[in-house]
């Protein structure tokens, strides 16, 4: 029932919006290593801090830092020590400032300060002391040798560790340089790149095609005041040996200031990478002007969203404190040309902490550094949309719109027809992993497939990224136009391929209804080689829909997408304990993993939910679906509580979201995994948010249905972002709803609520 809320608005009144600051994660001892550390960054840079043995250590680690073989490299490691030591007091606090982005470290009246502006590529750490202290402060690296790696180690790039061969990673280049370290590690004019350009057997159209390797120079330079060079120093961290360029202070004083300034860029000249730091160098401001803008950028993050969970259900108030840490860490990433990746993002750490039977270096991580596994990354993405983040969200969009000319000129190439080709296991520059595509394939087999049972003709993962670009227009109000030629060229793939395909086993381009035939397909990556798969007819439906709906589109066009809207086949359904249930498809040869793909219908693609027709089928799907009940978990990516909560399935979403919320087993209650990936699991938090937050307010077209999985005894205060510009706050408390402010008001009478 929909209220227009006149004695509620009585009640509630129209309360100004409230400020809200989150409360800060305070240790009170220090750590016993990197697994323990505590996460900070800004802008595009992600710090991984910790104390040990007296003395402060921070992992560095910058977006967009691909190396040769498309890892995702760690800046370096950065290790501060004090004379006499001011970390080894008894009243030692180690404290992370969400409110402001900063960690501040305090042992008796000493004060150390660690941050990132937000602004420019730079880290801060400032030290504040009761008495003189001399600083020791040193720049670590574990690349300072060629290395080569095999096997395992290989999971960490895009040679996967399928590759039957040796891979060599190129060492830094690093040297004092006055009283500074520079440092940084530039790829070549060959890199993984040309390999897999060559092994797809695209080279003779490698021009077209994006790269973002070649050249690739990424590092920086460390400095501070009252600074001089006291030679290198070397020792042994986890299972990885290092190398060390150390800076000390020329005389004791009260207070020291560090400062680590990066550049990334792709040049073919190296003295135009260090022409490029020196200017970045050059752009940096005072400190105090530097501080008062981050910290002002912080408050403004904090200001747009919130969700905040009190009461006596102590997990329920973990789960929301938590989504407001995962929050955190992407915002760590705001400003990023690169999106974060949902295997660990910024913050991965010494991977032996994560794994014992993988004692390789800090740039480790399972599932690659350059590739982006597209159901994982919408997941981290997807809650951006609610909490106002959109600044947060563009990277992840300009991901795909940088590579659609890649994604035409492949399937051109392939298969002589138009439309935009994105597999699941993308590459950074736009092409299918090697390893997935196949080291050992047939000689025989269409080359523009993955040879791989997980992954063949999963292509539908790029809608999700076109329903989060319309969506994005839809909630700012922005121009949806930049995403139009994306959006119909993945749908124009999806008409032409399938129509290509059945001309291939007959002379009919469509079935006998006038229908697209889409097979070979597949739900997800579990129900394989699939006829007519509901997550793919879900997503072609809506997203065309949603395109008809922009009103940007010429007679021509409208009239041909109108068209093809005829041409996409509709759901089907099966029996299960004598219901009806949602079908993965019609049919399927066979079934290879757990994703649940029969309620994509329900999430993402909102053909199902609350107030709409079939909700007791799509109920029925969750409930008894035989396979379904064998996948329910709140680990890693599964989306079973986003399911429950779009199903309005109350105890079934709390129970999930307070499992899947909950804390992580490790010091930093966010870094959860490794799950299916790796730790910190950023789709295991971006998939908790979700759910949370459906939990709470979904919406649909200019319905905002307020608490439709929300239990009454969870108490809330929240702050979330709904679609045509519009802000949704208010205090539901002991069963009541006892304030709520719409902006702009016009948008109440839009408002439903279950009270």
């Amino acid at each position: 029932m929909r209220y227009l809320l006149p004695v509620l608005l009585f009640v509630c009144g129209a309360a100004a919006a409230q400020t809200y600051a989150p409360d800060p994660v305070i240790w009170k001892t220090p750590s016993r290593n990197s697994s323990e550390s505590m996460p900070c960054g800004g802008g595009d840079i992600g710090l991984n801090v910790w104390v040990e043995n007296g003395e402060l250590l921070c992992y560095i680690a910058r977006s967009g830092s691909f190396d040769e073989n498309n890892a995702l490299l760690k800046t370096g490691r950065l290790r501060v020590k004090l004379s006499p030591n001011i970390l080894t007091d008894q009243s030692f606090e180690q404290e992370l400032r969400l409110s402001d982005g900063s960690i501040r470290l305090k042992s008796g009246k000493n004060r150390i300060h660690v941050w990132v502006d937000v602004f420019r590529p730079v880290v801060h750490v400032e030290v504040e002391s009761t008495s003189p202290t001399r600083v020791e402060a040193t720049y670590e690296s574990w690349r300072t040798t060629e290395r080569t790696a095999k096997g395992a180690e290989n999971k960490a790039n895009t040679w996967k560790h399928m590759y039957p061969g040796t891979v060599t990673t190129s060492r830094d280049s690093i040297r004092f340089d006055g009283a500074s370290v520079l440092f940084f590690h530039r790829n070549g004019g060959r890199t993984v790149f040309d390999t897999t350009v060559a092994h797809e057997g695209l080279s003779s159209i490698q021009n077209k095609l994006y790269d973002p390797l070649k050249f690739r120079t990424f590092g920086g330079r460390l400095t501070g005041t009252n600074l001089e060079p006291a030679g290198n120093t070397s020792g042994k961290y986890g299972s990885t040996s290092f190398s060390g360029w150390k800076l000390q202070s020329r005389s004791a004083a009260r207070q020291h200031r560090l400062r680590v300034v990066l550049h990334t860029a792709q040049e073919e000249q190296l003295n135009n990478w260090l022409s490029g730091l020196k200017k970045q160098e050059s752009q940096v401001i005072s400190r105090t002007e530097s501080w008062l803008k981050t910290a002002a950028w912080w408050k403004l993050f904090w200001d747009r969203s919130h969700l905040v969970i009190s009461g006596k259900d102590t997990l329920a108030v973990q789960a929301a404190r938590n989504y407001t840490l995962f929050r955190y860490l992407m915002g760590c990433n705001a400003r990023g040309e690169w999106p974060t990746k949902f295997n660990g993002g910024l913050f991965t750490y010494d991977p032996e902490e994560v794994d014992p039977k993988s004692p390789f270096t800090p740039d480790f991580r399972a599932w690659g550094g350059g590739t982006h596994t597209a159901q994982n990354q919408r997941l981290v993405y997807f809650p951006m949309l609610k909490t106002g983040d959109t600044d947060v969200l563009e990277s992840q969009l300009a991901f795909y719109l940088r590579l659609l000319p890649t994604a035409e000129a492949r399937t051109r190439f392939y298969w002589g027809h138009n439309g935009a080709s994105f597999t699941e296991q993308l590459e950074n520059f736009g092409l299918p992993n090697p390893a997935e595509y196949g080291w050992k394939r047939p000689a025989s087999f269409d080359k523009g497939l993955e040879y791989n049972k997980w992954l063949e003709y999963l292509w539908d993962t790029s809608l999700e990224f076109c329903l989060m670009m319309l969506d994005e227009s839809r909630y700012t109000g922005s121009d949806a136009g930049r995403y139009l030629p994306f959006i119909e060229s993945c749908l124009t793939f999806f008409d032409e391929h399938y129509q290509y395909l059945a001309r291939q086993r007959g002379a009919a381009a469509l079935d006998g209804d006038g229908r697209l035939v889409l097979y070979p397909g597949s739900a997800a990556e579990t129900y394989k080689m699939a006829y007519n798969a509901n997550s793919t007819i879900a997503g072609l439906k809506v997203v065309t829909e949603r395109l008809l709906e922009t009103g940007l589109l010429s007679p021509e066009k409208k009239k041909h997408w109108e068209g093809f809207l005829t041409r996409i086949p509709p759901l089907s359904f099966r029996q299960s304990e004598g219901r009806p249930v949602l079908s993965p498809a019609l049919h399927w040869e066979r079934v290879n993993n757990t994703e649940s793909p029969q309620l994509y219908p329900v999430y993402p693609w909102g053909v199902y939910g609350i107030g709409k027709a079939g909700l007791d089928t799509a109920r029925n799907t969750y409930l008894y679906d035989p396979d379904v009940q064998k996948q329910v978990s709140p680990v890693g990516w599964r989306q079973h509580n986003i399911f429950a909560a779009r199903l309005g399935l109350t105890d079934e979403a709390a129970r999930l979201t307070k499992q899947k919320l909950g804390d992580s087993g490790r010091r930093f209650p966010a870094f959860w995994g490794p799950g299916f990936d790796w730790t910190p699991d950023h789709n295991w938090g971006g998939s908790g948010m979700i759910g949370l937050q459906e939990m709470l307010m979904q919406t649909d077209g200019r319905t905002i249905r307020l608490f439709p999985a929300w239990p009454k005894e969870w108490d809330v205060r929240f702050k979330l972002h709904a679609p045509y510009q519009t802000i949704v706050e208010g205090t539901y408390e002991n069963g009541r709803l006892t304030r709520l402010n719409i902006i702009p008001e016009s948008r109440r009478s839009d408002v439903i609520l279950p009270f």
